[in-house]
Order: C-alpha cells, then sequence, then structure tokens
C-alpha cells in the first residue's frame, strides 16, 4: 500500500511502512512554467489555425479570373461589359495575392502583424462598404458573412499573437 504527500522538494510517498523520498519537485513554479508552456503552444498553433482560414475566404475570389462566367457565379451579377470584367478579374488577382501572403505569414510570426494588419484592411472596408450600401443579393450577402468569419478569425489570432509569451 503507497501512500503519498508533496511537499516543496519532491513527494514522500509510504510504501509498505517505509518512508520513501522521490526527486521530482512540484513547486508552484513547475506548474505555473507548464502551464504557461501548454499556454504558449496554444496560442502558437490558434494563431496559424485563424490566419489560414483568412486565407482561404481571400482566395476563394481567384478563381474569378478565368472569366465573366466563374464571376457570375461568385458575385451573381452580369460581367458582359469588357471593362467591368478586366476590373474584376485584376481584382480577383489582388484577392490571390493577399490570400497567399495571408497563408505565407501564418507560418511566419516576424509577418504576422503585417498580414493582421492586410487582413483587418480588406475585411473591415468590404463590411463597411456593405452595410453601408445596402441592398446587395444573396451571393454578396454570403461574401459578407465570409468576411465576418474572417474578422472574428482576425480578431482571435491578433488578441492570440499579442498576449502570447514571446521569447526573448
Amino acid at each position: 500500500m503507497a501512500i503519498s504527500d508533496h511537499y516543496a522538494g519532491g513527494r514522500i510517498v509510504w510504501h509498505f511502512g517505509v518512508f520513501v523520498v522521490k526527486a521530482q519537485p512540484r513547486t508552484e513554479n513547475n506548474e505555473s512554467a507548464k502551464l504557461s508552456a501548454t499556454t504558449e503552444i496554444n496560442l502558437r498553433t490558434i494563431i496559424p489555425a485563424c490566419l489560414v482560414i483568412v486565407a482561404i475566404i481571400h482566395l476563394l475570389p481567384l478563381s474569378g479570373v478565368i472569366g465573366g462566367e466563374r464571376l457570375s457565379r461568385l458575385y451573381g451579377l452580369a460581367f458582359h461589359d469588357p471593362n467591368l470584367a478586366i476590373l474584376m478579374r485584376h481584382r480577383a488577382v489582388l484577392f490571390g495575392m493577399l490570400g497567399f501572403f495571408l497563408l505565407f505569414a501564418a507560418f511566419k510570426p516576424a509577418l504576422q502583424p503585417l498580414a493582421f494588419i492586410a487582413g483587418f484592411v480588406s475585411v473591415i472596408s468590404f463590411i463597411a462598404l456593405a452595410w453601408s450600401v445596402g441592398d446587395y443579393n444573396p451571393q454578396i450577402k454570403r461574401v459578407v458573412i465570409a468576411d465576418i468569419v474572417a474578422l472574428v478569425c482576425l480578431v482571435i489570432a491578433a488578441l492570440a499573437y499579442f498576449f502570447a509569451p514571446h521569447k526573448p
């Protein structure tokens, strides 16, 4: 029969009538260090996961580069005017660039603050424009919802980044 007790210098175990001291210190410092390391690992996995989600949301319009038909399916609008089609296809390229940057930054902590800024500017500006104009079609509503999801992910990732313990 073994009964154990903890103290600052290790563990005392009562084992078959004999006290045995085990040299595994369990101090508050060790417990808080374990908690801090676990928190750091969790925060360091949350940031890339959120940025990958935001990157995917920004990469979805890239398929609009293919042409007007794909753009019509994405946004529920007709792009018969070649000038408008050129502008929207170029917009798709820019979203692709931003999406690939966000994906790259997800795994490069030094680039993450810049990724947060770029992501926030993108999603907040679109949400603000959509809400200020209003009366948009269901496809644009889908984009607004996707940008709200991206905004939530960006807020979570930015908070995790700025509150995560950083090594010197």
